[in-house]
């Protein structure tokens, strides 16, 4: 596996020991061409970058040392862990996003991506619910890398959960608590489960923009709690 080394001076200069390592973030970049996308990444006064780019063409760049924090997540949650630029490797992936044209990811560049992803895991020893999109831990802010992002392929090579629903199940009366003691138990943050906010659709597009691309309504319907069922008990 290649690797090209494109520098950036966007992160933390402590070297973080090995064991700290155990989240994988995937972004898209959300601008309007691959250029665009490396000058903001390695310009110091954006104040953002990533471990890796990976380009439409499957070009991994290596942009900040997997030893270095590198800022990519921001003010971000998932279970016990606040702020997971310092657990985590940051992987962007070139698209431009949903304000400019998204796009399907081509397979040139997820064949990358679960190459490095497998090396990463391997390395690092990461478990495989631990590779998680931008807005599984930022649903208030961020949307990346979206319903077109292949999840379902990724936890093939055991890289991010994925589920198998089962007609039969029986599901509680109290769909809403029972859904959101569900997204507690897998790990999403921002919200009560003993208590409804307006800001509780952001979270719930967040998991069906993951695990149920086709409707994203911020509504829990029957496939959307079954879906969480599955995945709190697995």
């Amino acid at each position: 596996m290649k690797i090209k080394l494109l520098n950036s001076p966007n992160y933390s200069r402590n070297t973080r020991p090995k064991k700290t390592i155990k989240f994988v973030i995937i972004h898209y970049t959300g601008m309007q061409s691959e250029i665009e996308s490396i000058n903001r990444l390695i310009n110091k006064n954006s104040k953002v970058s990533c471990h890796y780019l990976i380009n439409r063409k499957g070009t991994i760049m290596q942009m900040v040392k997997e030893n270095k924090i590198a800022w990519h997540a921001g003010v971000s949650k998932w279970k016990n862990i606040k702020n997971l630029n310092k657990n985590s490797i940051g992987i962007e992936l070139v698209n431009k996003g949903h304000i400019f044209g998204y796009e399907n990811y081509s397979n040139l560049q997820i064949n990358s991506l679960i190459k490095l992803c497998s090396k990463l895991k391997k390395k690092y020893k990461i478990h495989k619910e631990n590779f998680l999109g931008h807005s599984d831990i930022a649903p208030y802010r961020k949307i990346d890398p979206g319903e077109k992002f292949p999840w379902k392929k990724l936890s093939n090579y055991k890289l991010g959960k994925w589920y198998s629903l089962k007609k039969d199940e029986i599901l509680s009366d109290d769909k809403k608590k029972l859904f959101f003691k569900n997204l507690y138990k897998i790990g999403y943050r921002y919200f009560k489960i003993d208590k409804r906010l307006k800001s509780d659709k952001l979270i719930i597009k967040a998991f069906q923009r993951r695990y149920n691309p086709k409707k994203i309504t911020g509504n829990i319907d029957l496939k959307t709690l079954k879906i969480s069922q599955f995945l709190a008990k697995n």
